[in-house]
């Protein structure tokens, strides 16, 4: 439970941010995530395929 509370403050704090940054800088900065999870989930795809784990 109170995992699920500090989720929620942390979410509201990012959204906070989001809001009163321009939105050129916010669509910057999702495009980027974007393309960090994109590249993580080809390198976690392409290792299964190998059979290797990274841990």
């Amino acid at each position: 439970m109170l995992f699920l509370v500090v989720a929620l403050l942390l979410f509201g704090v990012v959204l906070g941010a989001v809001a009163h940054a321009p939105l050129t800088f916010s669509v910057a900065a999702s495009l980027v995530i974007a393309l960090w999870l994109a590249v993580f989930a080809v390198r976690e795809r392409h290792g299964r395929r190998r059979g290797t784990s990274a841990h």
